[in-house]
């Protein structure tokens, strides 16, 4: 953290509220200014499109994409030739880096500067157009229209950002406020057992109209709330999560205890396209915001496994065949979603590719079915498998009193069967985890990767 930034935490609450309440409206000012308009129309347009037209537009503004990139990336340039999107290298987060200045096709003083959050590494910058961050808020702001969203009502926002001091906490403080834009801002890093009531009342005396952010933050705030029989009084339309797979367990128990519609999406902070929930409960990637390529282990097509990602709305730094480290899994080619939309339907977001546990026996366990585990498992609120030896996991759980020997043999048996028997397996009841730099909570870390 920064010198500026610490100081900023350490400012009175009312003036750092008022800071943040001009920052934000300066964002979006920029968010929601030059072509943003356009880009609604845009895909309000195509959102009922035939499937023809999407192919179309689709392969039009892959070519322009590419085009401009060979022509202004001096990265790109060696592949003026091209003929198809094959044509292109892979792109790896190490080239971005390492090489950000060779594939930049703005000045930094001109672009948009994002980071990433660096849960599994260092963190990334990259550069973004005006024209881009404005295409992209345009269909996100379209996306969640669908359920009554809009900038100024009240929404509550969890994401990764170190706001609070233990200062604030011990005045009941653990969020900061957009005044202008009626957004609080809740701290990820505080949610615990012990803080729980700071952080129930502000929600509730807040009362959102809408949430945005880590459904993991939102779900350990649900799960202690369920605990105590407690569930908020007021209405939630819907739930917008982001920057983690939302997963089963996330949705029951949020669901139970805020009574809410959940709107899950996928994109990126380096601008991956866009996957996007739809009213009747589907996944479909969004074709007019890039090429979604889903590779197996040998590079070869295939209907579930890693993604590399062509992202339209990177201009300023073009992501071409971008392995950025996710998997889905499509849905079969005849099945139709009863919303209409001829997008592409994505049966799951499994996460990313690094996120498994390896075993002598069974191979490569993925995150996702490591966290069907806790399935008819009473009590478990959170946890986290490490694994920093072939043969060896550690399990850190946070739990609540429904959590009793019984119920801790049964979580045992069901990792046993997906580790095998050749994995010792050692569990640990924790008062909490510690969430990465970036504000996320990682369920596997792989310290082997082998």
């Amino acid at each position: 953290m920064s010198l500026k930034e610490d100081l900023g935490r350490r400012s009175p609450h009312l003036l750092q509220n008022i800071a943040i309440s001009v920052f934000n409206t300066y964002q979006y000012r920029v968010r929601h200014g030059g072509n943003y308009q356009k880009y609604r129309e845009y895909f309000s347009k195509f959102s009922d499109a035939s499937l023809s037209e999407i192919e179309s537009e689709q392969s039009n503004r892959l070519e322009s994409f590419l085009n401009k990139s060979v022509v202004r990336s001096k990265w790109y340039s060696p592949y003026k030739d091209y003929q198809s999107l094959k044509d292109f290298p892979l792109l790896y987060k190490k080239d971005i880096i390492e090489n950000l200045g060779t594939i930049v096709t703005v000045k930094e003083k001109d672009a948009v500067v994002n980071f990433t959050g660096g849960t599994t590494g260092a963190s990334m910058k990259v550069l973004y157009t005006k024209d881009n961050v404005q295409e992209r808020n345009a269909l996100l702001d379209h996306f969640r229209a669908q359920y009554g969203y809009k900038l100024g009502k009240r929404c509550a926002w969890f994401s990764g950002k170190n706001i609070i001091t233990e200062r604030d906490l011990k005045k009941g403080i653990c969020h900061k406020d957009d005044y202008v834009n009626r957004i609080r801002f809740f701290s990820t890093f505080h949610i615990t057992d012990a803080n729980f009531d700071v952080y129930w009342t502000a929600f509730c005396k807040f009362s959102p109209e809408y949430i945005v952010g880590f459904p993991s933050s939102v779900y350990e705030l649900c799960a202690m709330a369920a605990n105590r029989n407690l569930k908020i009084e007021s209405k939630v339309s819907a739930f917008f999560p982001t920057a983690e797979t939302l997963l089963p367990i996330h949705r029951e128990v949020i669901q139970s205890v805020l009574g809410c519609k959940i709107a899950d999406q996928y994109a990126s902070s380096e601008g991956a396209p866009f996957i996007l929930e739809c009213i009747e409960g589907s996944l479909h990637i969004h074709p007019l915001t890039g090429v979604f390529e889903i590779i197996n282990d040998n590079m070869q097509s295939t209907q579930a496994g890693e993604i590399l990602v062509t992202s339209f709305t990177t201009e300023g730094t073009p992501l071409i065949r971008y392995r950025i480290g996710d998997r889905i899994a499509l849905a079969p080619k005849e099945y139709s979603c009863a919303c209409g939309s001829v997008f592409p339907v994505v049966k799951a977001i499994e996460g990313r590719s690094t996120d498994y546990i390896s075993t002598p026996t069974n191979g490569k366990i993925n995150y996702v079915n490591i966290t069907n585990s806790t399935k008819g498992v009473a009590g478990i609120i959170q946890f986290q498998v490490i694994q920093n030896e072939l043969e060896k996991v550690e399990v850190l759980i946070v739990t609540n009193n429904h959590f009793d020997k019984k119920q801790q043999e049964k979580f045992y048996h069901a990792l046993s069967q997906r580790f095998g028997v050749d994995v010792l397996i050692s569990i640990q009841v924790v008062d909490s985890i510690p969430k990465e730099k970036s504000g996320k909570f990682r369920v596997v870390k792989n310290n082997i990767k082998s």
